[in-house]
């Protein structure tokens, strides 16, 4: 097993031709790895996409060979996955206006070059979920947004329409099923790539509480802050504190770490059905 790759939040290792995918504890806001792990917090993300891979299997393809064929000391926070030729854009599906998406309509009346109605407030439900793509690289190390028109021009229009139409579809029939269990998906950012057969296949993660923002549907009230049962809750917090947002990120007090942890935990209860037992396992 050789290690490839750390991510903020992810290692990725090459174990006999596959992609190992481990899930760790590391909580990273404004791209920056805090220095305060959160427990259970990788094996709730990589359980999670992995049932949400499963469930919308239909939808698109997916990176998962296995969720058990994982050397044991991963066991429960890893997947092993067939290597993908990652696209460099971001795929992010938008049902509500909030985060940067809120900036980026305040200084222009759009989104990623999408016409929104006016006089919409923080957390406003958009009238349909729109598809607003980001940079994966850009110059300055963070995302940034991309038309749908750069998107046709880096990546070409049948590729371009497909991540979109994928996007949507992935987003709604998650939103579908987190409604039905009091959870709002108010968007969520996926990535995909080309496997070795050429297949446009979903990678990474999906729908989870890193990669969404999931808020209580009974405590929705359009015009403030939402409860967050996502990272959201960590960067609020972080913002708080006066840190610049530069390397190294502030140390997250135990209270803080235990918040994160309950609202992780709870929204994949939600979502999922199961109850999940602390070290990293479900009943």
């Amino acid at each position: 097993m050789k290690h490839i790759h750390a991510g903020k939040v992810r290692d990725l290792y090459e174990i006999d031709g596959d992609i190992l995918l481990v899930a760790s504890d590391r909580v990273s806001v404004y791209d920056v790895s805090l220095p305060t792990p959160i427990p259970d917090k990788g094996a709730l993300l990589n359980q999670l996409s992995a049932w949400w891979f499963e469930k919308l299997a239909d939808v698109v393809p997916n990176h998962v060979l296995s969720t058990t064929d994982v050397p044991a000391e991963f066991a429960g926070r890893a997947m092993r996955c067939k290597p993908l030729k990652m696209i460099q854009v971001e795929c992010i599906a938008r049902g509500y206006l909030t985060g940067l998406g809120m900036r980026e309509y305040q200084r222009d009346g759009k989104v990623s070059g999408v016409e929104l109605p006016a006089g919409l407030v923080e957390a406003d439900k958009l009238p349909e979920p729109i598809f607003t793509p980001t940079t994966k690289i850009s110059d300055t190390g963070h995302d940034e947004f991309m038309t749908f028109a750069e998107v046709v021009n880096d990546i070409g229009k049948e590729t371009a329409d497909r991540l979109r139409d994928l996007t949507l579809e992935v987003y709604t029939k998650g939103a579908e099923h987190a409604a039905k269990n009091g959870i709002i998906i108010a968007d969520t950012k996926i990535e995909f790539g080309f496997d070795a057969d050429g297949v446009l296949t979903l990678g990474d993660e999906v729908l989870t509480s890193d990669s969404s923002r999931f808020w209580p549907a009974d405590e929705y009230e359009p015009g403030r802050t939402q409860h967050a049962f996502d990272k959201q809750f960590v960067r609020d917090w972080s913002a708080s504190t006066g840190w610049d947002k530069t390397p190294p990120g502030p140390a997250i007090p135990d209270e803080i770490v235990e918040a994160t942890r309950k609202r992780y935990t709870e929204v994949y209860e939600r979502i999922t059905g199961k109850t999940w037992v602390p070290g990293g396992g479900h009943a």
